[in-house]
């Protein structure tokens, strides 16, 4: 159960901000329902990288130096949640720049551009129709 995402992408996240990311992934995870659970062994764990938590996220992380690259992770069977959206958002702050377009399993497509720690989405969320990151919600125009 749940809306299946391929993610793709690439964004300048420098691997110096890569614990304070994840940091502030969890801390946003913590108030949102989706696939992390604030109790486990994960939500405590010292180390951890963004590359280790993006299951949760709906993606596959790859680092390359100062970017982190997304792609689909067929092996974990991604599915979107509020916390996927969070995770997102979560990080905006240690992106100097990059996008990360997303494709909903009906064939919706959004994507979210970040510049100087700031996040834009464009086009509507495909899970909950949203126009923005935790933003309005919109009704899909008649096919």
């Amino acid at each position: 159960m749940g809306y299946l995402v391929h993610p793709s992408g690439r964004l300048n996240l420098p691997e110096s901000q890569d614990s304070a990311a994840v940091a502030a992934v969890k801390a946003a995870w913590r108030d949102r329902r989706g696939w992390y659970d604030p109790q486990s062994e994960h939500a405590y764990s010292p180390s951890g990288t963004l590359a280790d938590i993006a299951e949760f996220a709906a993606a596959s992380i790859t680092r390359n130096g100062d970017w982190i690259e997304f792609e689909y992770d067929d092996g974990n069977d991604p599915k979107w949640s509020d916390q996927a959206t969070a995770f997102y958002v979560a990080i905006a702050p240690f992106v100097r720049s990059g996008v990360v377009s997303l494709e909903g399993e009906d064939g919706g497509t959004w994507s979210y551009t970040y510049a100087d720690g700031q996040i834009t989405q464009q086009g509507w969320n495909g899970w909950d129709g949203t126009i923005e990151p935790f933003g309005e919600q919109v009704d899909y125009p008649a096919a």
